[in-house]
């Protein structure tokens, strides 16, 4: 990215542009006046007694005494990985990579899951909060753009939990909440004023289709109040002068195969809404985990067109969506 020229579609004409020497991380200023002392306690209260930091809401599970319901996560968060990424968005990777921590175990049961080493079979290393803190100072002392958070929507209340420490050591980047958009409004409002970044996959528009490939019949629902909760809170993304983003909603929609329905009601009810959202529509499906082997799954084991991509992009462009991710990267069909 560095020395490129930076899209129209990221500034818009200086609209979405944030420059940088105006910028403060919104949990330095939250540390700063106050507010982050009793978000921590907010957060940590959704661990139990009945856990409510998902909308699977795991009644009788008390996460705080090492309990775990669908998520199979207890008290402390584990991490799979935490790298500077290069496979990001543009927006996010910059020259330096965005800083990914990998959060392992999930509230989804996506059957096509490309990463279900981690996602469904909990690879990784528990963590308290000073220990998550740490690896985000770590990812920092790379030299990464931002801390990005991928799959957290089960760890929300430990993501929280862990700032303090890692403002005490020294954490000053932009906070990207990288999710499966399957989340807890409750985790999400003590989130507010936290979050520089969301970053929401809205992955399936159908209730069936959701209850068959993620097992959770209420995802679309659940979705689209939390993609307006997000939008509610940080607005539209907005860049730096070097076309970095520092602020706003970036929203992701994996393309699948035989299943543009989803993709067009997803784009409709976005540009009805935010006709200035930034869109990635991602053509990297490929059939993995119980999609490639499983033959229940047989209508969704191939790759998506580049055909399907095609009328994707069209799609979009129709319903007046023009901040469509430029993708640095060829992908073969």
């Amino acid at each position: 990215m560095a020395g490129r020229a930076i899209p129209a579609e990221i500034h818009g004409g200086g609209r979405f542009l944030l420059r940088r020497r105006d910028f403060t991380p919104a949990y330095l200023k939250a540390h700063e006046d106050g507010r982050l002392r009793d978000k921590v306690e907010e957060a940590l209260a959704h661990l139990g007694p009945s856990c409510r930091a998902c909308p699977r809401l795991c009644k009788g599970v008390d996460r705080r005494a090492n309990q775990y319901g669908v998520c199979k996560v207890g008290r402390h968060a584990r991490v799979a990985s935490a790298f500077a990424h290069f496979g990001e968005e543009d927006v996010l990777r910059g020259w330096r990579g965005s800083g990914t921590i990998f959060f392992s175990w999930c509230n989804l049961r996506c059957v096509f899951c490309q990463n279900f080493e981690t996602s469904q079979l909990g690879e990784g290393e528990e963590l308290d909060a000073w220990g998550l803190a740490a690896l985000m100072l770590s990812v920092q002392d790379q030299g990464c753009h931002n801390i990005n958070f991928v799959t957290p929507e089960h760890v929300a209340p430990q993501i929280v939990e862990a700032l303090p420490h890692a403002i005490r050591m020294g954490l000053r980047l932009p906070l990207v909440y990288n999710t499966s958009a399957y989340d807890s409004l409750e985790s999400l409002r003590v989130l507010d004023g936290l979050v520089d970044v969301y970053m929401p996959d809205f992955k399936l528009w159908d209730g069936g289709a959701s209850r068959l490939y993620l097992s959770a019949v209420n995802y679309p629902e659940v979705a689209r109040e939390v993609i307006a909760e997000m939008h509610r809170q940080v607005g539209d993304l907005k860049a730096d002068e070097d076309g970095l983003a520092l602020r706003g909603v970036l929203v992701r929609h994996l393309v699948m195969p035989g299943r543009l329905s989803d993709t067009r009601e997803i784009i409709d009810w976005l540009a009805a809404r935010w006709r200035d959202t930034y869109l990635n529509l991602m053509d990297q499906y490929y059939p993995a985990w119980k999609a490639k082997t499983n033959p229940r799954f047989a209508d969704i084991n191939r790759r998506v067109t580049r055909p399907e991509m095609t009328q994707a992009i069209a799609m979009a462009h129709a319903a007046g969506l023009w901040r469509l991710d430029d993708r640095w990267r060829e992908v073969s069909f």
